[in-house]
């Protein structure tokens, strides 16, 4: 065998494990490529699920109730609603019944209904003490729907860290939905591709 089939011989089959390793490394470029996609894929899917269907709607009925409650102390000119007085009471009544228990309910079919989408892994005392606050209330509502207005707010009082775990929380969940809508390789791909379009 002479010296010159020897070294195309060789060379063909290096150039064939080349061409093997290369179509390998490709493979595995692909493959991760495509896991770490789908990966981020499903992170955004339940980072979007949690906004839409729990915090999103609790955060947006929790601001109402805060901005109609402010209103209420307003038009009263008090800063906080304790004590109500007999001559507030029929205005109370009005906005208890129109305004903060409707948002009130919805809020607490939300944390009813969608409680397995909490960020955390057990249940936030402050959502539970919200769910008693309103089932309190509900008591307090059903007295003055037979003209018992003895009590005039409910026996188990507003969770003080509710308006602040829900607005964190919706705020974090923003924030982690803009970085992986935003990420590193989404806004490298959006370059090249608009760079193509020109």
């Amino acid at each position: 065998m002479d010296l010159s089939s020897f070294l195309v011989s060789n060379s063909l089959q290096n150039a064939a494990v080349l061409t093997v390793i290369l179509a390998f490394a490709g493979y595995l470029v692909t493959f991760m490529s495509t896991r770490m996609l789908e990966l981020r894929r499903d992170k955004l899917d339940l980072v979007n699920k949690r906004l839409n269907e729990f915090y999103g709607p609790l955060y947006v009925a929790s601001q109402a109730g805060n901005i109609a409650y402010r209103s209420l102390l307003k038009k009263q000119g008090k800063t906080q609603s304790e004590p109500i007085l007999d001559e507030e009471m029929k205005e109370w009544v009005l906005w208890m019944t129109t305004i903060f228990m409707p948002l009130n309910d919805v809020r607490e079919k939300i944390i009813i209904e969608k409680a397995y989408l909490i960020v955390e892994e057990q249940m936030p005392h402050c959502l539970l003490d919200f769910v008693t606050h309103v089932v309190g209330y509900k008591a307090v509502l059903a007295k003055w729907a037979d003209g018992d207005y003895s009590e005039r707010r409910s026996t188990i009082g507003w969770p003080p860290e509710f308006d602040a775990y829900v607005t964190r929380s919706y705020n974090a969940l923003k924030a982690k939905q803009t970085l992986l809508l935003h990420s590193l390789a989404w806004r490298l791909y959006h370059r090249l591709t608009a760079r193509k379009r020109r």
